[in-house]
């Protein structure tokens, strides 16, 4: 992973977010890219929250990864500040390759150097492929999540 670079997404980065996060069944069930309007103005937004760090993984010039880290703070475990890790990608060239396990373990450095006393995420119930990996690095499936859309 020596010609890799991890860093802060872009604007001029959005197309190859959005076209990862499209390229699998459920983002192509949710995802536009065809339209990229909505995403960059949430791209506007994430970038303008310190608490948001969206990044990308570029090798020769090429976006390959992305993974979105935002540092929570709180009351609860007597004050602590947590990460929650979303929108984990890899592009489908380079799966397989341990790009994901170097994301997931840039963004666990990442929120132990922000102070973070905890790091989580959430995978869908059908990726247990997903399931496995995040497993495979340390994480435990500790709670059942809910959502509700609005």
């Amino acid at each position: 992973m020596n010609d890799l670079e991890i860093r802060r997404a872009a604007a001029v980065d959005v197309p190859d977010i959005v076209a990862m996060l499209a390229d699998d069944p459920l983002g192509a069930e949710r995802e536009s890219p065809d339209d990229l309007a909505p995403y960059l103005a949430a791209f506007a937004r994430v970038d303008g929250d310190p608490h948001q760090h969206l990044v990308v993984a570029v090798r020769g010039g090429r976006v390959i990864g992305t993974l979105h880290l935002t540092v929570i703070p709180g009351l609860s475990r007597r004050g602590a500040t947590r990460a929650l890790i979303e929108a984990v990608r890899v592009h489908a060239d380079a799966r397989g390759s341990g790009l994901g396990t170097h994301l997931i373990e840039w963004a666990v450095a990442e929120s132990r150097r922000l102070g973070c006393a905890l790091v989580q995420l959430t995978s869908d119930v059908t990726r247990t492929d997903a399931h496995r990996f995040y497993e495979r690095l340390g994480f435990t499936a500790s709670h059942v999540g809910f959502k509700m859309a609005l």
